[in-house]
């Protein structure tokens, strides 16, 4: 009787207010809002008008207010923020769709038969894959050139690792770039073996090859952006940040945007050359409602597991490797300097804790205490607890990715020892410094899904529920902390959170409809938990 009651109520009122409610958009009725406002409130219906959202309340105030031509009835579904990734290569992995994709494979003999199929099948001028692991291999060592060169004896082959830290090049790369056993890279590396070239190649060594792979075409690379973007939308995401992009990448997403033909919103990250520096810093910010350029990517050091992070302590299983910074300190001392003078954001890719020590005392230098110039360190991934307190002290902001942790959880240890293990994946140390963090997968790094970094963030398990009580659970997040991370905070590392990240009256109409309550459920369920629809600026794009 009280259901009928209501509807009732609510026919009534439509009734009698029929003439005087305002016109909308779109309205949403009967759903469970995750607002994620100040106060974490909870709704049940919401306005939008001109892509923003213009009133939250319950069903009943919504409809006695306004009206539309497109109401939806959620029955009950739940709704939150777009989710933001807060640290991703975008523009990245959208190329990485059109090359050979080598994620979970088991050995180099199956990477072996990927790569034949994709040449069989696109015969391009390079052979290119990514995302090999040797940690998920019986043989955890690096693989070596001779069997690529076998099978590609004219045709250069460059396979690039998991994190993009290391790729292995055959032969026929390796001359065409020049490599030979004498060549050597500052913040690089070129493994050898016997005195011989094995076509391994560590962070700036790759540079050598990359800058030889030629550009995809602009039609190409339209086509890969917009697949990667509903990719993105299909997961639910509605915002990211692209860590490290030319200005010539930025352009074409740019122009894609103001043509309407790409929707997602780009917190944009600069390559620190100096095309970018002129055309973008020194000019001031550039935003538009879907692009955001603000901040120079800086790297400071590789990948743990690539070994190219560099230690405070040599590596526990490789004693005479302590990492590599890879470029000179005065070079982060000039893109600080020119960043604060043109009030922009540093974010720098740290993951040792010598890195983290360098950037942190050198953003200390340039920020000087209490600031909200939001300077970031990308990743944190290792920290000497002597070094955590200057996160809180100078406000530099931790930007974690949650799945790191769960992805490297297996070999870890090995890499660092037991007791600097307990240094690594702080997250709840390092959110207690400033009392936010921004959440992101680095995809192609990870995978895309943000529920994935939600599970990962809460559980600290992999998919399969290892190990039984969690990694390191003392630095898990809770569920409210973990999505602050993937909507309002992420939009704060941004400068963003007036205009996305929560669901309030005023900000961008950017939100997604889940099938279950990943807020509510069993842990172990959230991995499953089904994008019903992604919304920007009210419009249903998935």
């Amino acid at each position: 009787m009280k259901k009928i009651s209501g509807i009732l109520a609510i026919l009534l009122v439509l009734t009698i207010s029929c003439n005087t409610r305002e016109k909308v958009s779109l309205i949403i009725t009967n759903a469970k809002v995750y607002t994620v406002n100040n106060n974490f409130e909870l709704a049940e219906s919401f306005a939008v008008k001109d892509g923003k959202f213009i009133a939250i309340g319950t069903t009943e105030e919504i409809l006695s207010k306004y009206q539309s031509n497109q109401i939806l009835d959620l029955e009950g579904k739940y709704v939150f923020p777009g989710f933001i990734d807060a640290h991703s290569h975008f523009y990245g992995y959208c190329m990485t769709l059109l090359q050979a994709d080598l994620r979970g494979t088991k050995s180099f003999d199956e990477i072996l038969d990927v790569i034949k199929k994709h040449d069989n099948k696109y015969n391009s001028e390079w052979v290119l894959g990514r995302s090999w692991d040797q940690n998920d291999w019986e043989i955890k060592e690096f693989p070596s050139k001779e069997k690529l060169d076998e099978l590609f004896p004219d045709k250069p082959v460059y396979l690039k690792r998991v994190d993009g830290h290391a790729a292995l090049a055959n032969s026929k790369a390796l001359e065409l770039a020049g490599i030979n056993s004498q060549t050597q890279v500052d913040g690089g590396k070129i493994y050898l073996k016997d005195g011989e070239l094995t076509g391994i190649l560590i962070d700036n060594a790759m540079e050598l090859v990359n800058d030889l792979i030629p550009d995809t075409d602009r039609e190409t690379a339209i086509k890969a952006l917009k697949q990667g973007e509903q990719n993105c939308f299909e997961v639910g995401l509605t915002s990211v940040c692209d860590a490290g992009l030319y200005k010539k990448q930025i352009l074409l997403i740019d122009s894609l945007q103001k043509n309407e033909e790409m929707k997602i919103r780009i917190y944009a990250m600069l390559v620190p050359n100096e095309e970018n520096i002129n055309h973008f810093v020194k000019k001031g910010i550039y935003k538009t409602d879907y692009l955001n350029v603000r901040s120079i990517k800086l790297f400071a050091d590789g990948a743990l597991g690539s070994r190219g992070a560099c230690l405070i302590e040599p590596y526990s299983d490789d004693p005479e490797n302590y990492g590599l910074i890879v470029d000179a300190v005065e070079f982060y001392h000039e893109m600080c300097k020119v960043a604060h003078e043109n009030n922009y954001q540093v974010n720098t890719h740290a993951i040792g804790d010598y890195a983290n020590r360098l950037m942190l005392n050198i953003y200390s230098e340039y920020l000087q205490g209490p600031n909200d110039k939001r300077w970031r360190i990308e990743h944190a991934q290792v920290i000497h607890p002597d070094d955590v307190n200057k996160f809180g002290d100078f406000n530099i902001i931790p930007s974690i990715q949650s799945t790191h942790a769960t992805s490297d959880m297996y070999w870890a240890d090995e890499r660092l020892g037991e007791k600097r293990i307990k240094n690594a994946y702080i997250y709840k140390v390092l959110l207690d410094q400033n009392g936010w963090v921004p959440n992101g997968t680095d995809f192609p790094v990870e995978k895309i899904d943000p529920l994935l970094t939600f599970y990962a963030s809460i559980a600290r398990k992999d998919v399969e529920g290892y190990p039984e009580n969690g990694f390191q659970k003392e630095n898990a997040l809770t569920r409210k902390e973990t999505l602050k991370s993937m909507t309002i905070w992420a939009a704060k590392a941004a400068f963003e959170e007036n205009e996305k990240g929560s669901i309030e009256t005023g900000k961008f109409a950017d939100f997604v409809v889940l099938d279950d309550d990943i807020m509510e459920i069993q842990e172990n369920e959230i991995p499953y938990v089904k994008i019903l629809r992604t919304y920007i600026s009210g419009k249903k794009i998935k």
